[in-house]
């Protein structure tokens, strides 16, 4: 696999923390702003019938929907399933229906969805046993699956406009974390359209983050050793674009099962934890499983915060 370097001297005027609490990013009148929606963020779902994940879901479901102040909107942040990209078809189809049914009999927001790497269903044709030729292969099933009207696409909440993404890239049974130029054409054009609206992006892999230096032994020969999948490698054209429209406010994340703040050039880098934190099975490092909420206000400004929803993993 091929890894990308970084210096420690990347990290100067980054300014990032890393850790499972509230953030927030107001001006000093927030309390009397308009807010504009409250949406909970949901990413790294990892369903399947073990581990009690079903329960998991439905619990962090029913914990989002019964605070006081409640979203109006759920987002997800990719992977939904614990893995469709190297699995066959008939495991395939149960995490999805499984996760499907907790959504349906405890969820009663609309839902927007972002595909995540473990979605795409036999990126590894190896191991799924695929051709590419099968209905709803690659990215095609997530789509089918939960309706979506493509792979990224956009919708408004004035004076708001958020941007979905695809961030994975397959490649040779695997995946790179980066935009296909078809898709950076059309996030070029979606910014140059909607430059008289605040802009918050969602994407499975952080295009910028600072957690991802802590998730793996990533020292190693005096270098920072970062594997390609981990954070956008077109990062800097991204950076690059959003510095062109100074009303791109906020990028949110999942992908790492850490929850972390990056600002940088006036943009912020949100990931945003995990559902299933550590798979099931307890906390990932400092992360536990929770979701994000966040409120967005008419000046552009937002807040936010990471909530654990107080799961206990099963004993199996």
């Amino acid at each position: 696999m091929k890894k990308i370097f970084f210096y420690a001297a990347v990290l100067t005027g980054i300014v990032f923390v890393a850790a499972c609490f509230e953030f927030a990013r107001r001006g000093p009148s927030a309390q009397k702003l308009q807010r504009v929606i409250r949406f909970a963020h949901f990413t790294d779902i990892h369903m399947e019938p073990k581990r009690n994940a079903p329960e998991g879901l439905a619990q962090a479901l029913r914990h989002m929907q019964a605070l006081a102040d409640r979203p109006t909107l759920l987002i997800t942040g990719g992977d939904h399933v614990m893995d469709s990209f190297s699995a066959k078809e008939p495991w395939v189809a149960t995490q999805y229906e499984t996760l499907k049914k907790v959504f349906r009999e405890h969820c009663d927001l609309p839902i927007k969805y972002c595909i995540g790497n473990h979605d795409v269903w036999g990126g590894n044709k190896k191991y799924s046993e695929t051709t590419g030729l099968e209905p709803y292969w690659g990215k095609q099933r997530p789509i089918h699956e939960f309706g979506m009207p493509g792979r990224y696409y956009s919708f408004s909440q004035e004076p708001w406009h958020f941007i979905i993404l695809d961030s994975t890239y397959p490649i040779d049974g695997d995946y790179i974390a980066r935009l296909d130029e078809e898709q950076y054409g059309w996030l070029e054009n979606e910014l140059a359209a909607h430059k008289d609206q605040y802009i918050v992006i969602i994407s499975h892999i952080p295009i910028l983050s600072a957690a991802v230096f802590y998730d793996g032994d990533n020292a190693k020969d005096g270098y920072w050793s970062i594997p390609r999948g981990w954070m956008h490698l077109d990062s800097k054209r991204l950076k690059d674009l959003f510095g062109r429209y100074p009303n791109v406010k906020l990028c949110i994340s999942g992908h790492l099962h850490l929850v972390d703040r990056v600002e940088y050039n006036g943009v912020v880098y949100i990931c945003d934890g995990a559902i299933c934190a550590a798979w099931w099975s307890g906390n990932y490092m400092e992360c536990d499983e929770g979701y994000g909420v966040f409120d967005l206000y008419s000046d552009g400004t937002f807040a936010h915060q990471y909530i654990s929803y107080g799961w206990i993993p099963s004993p199996e």
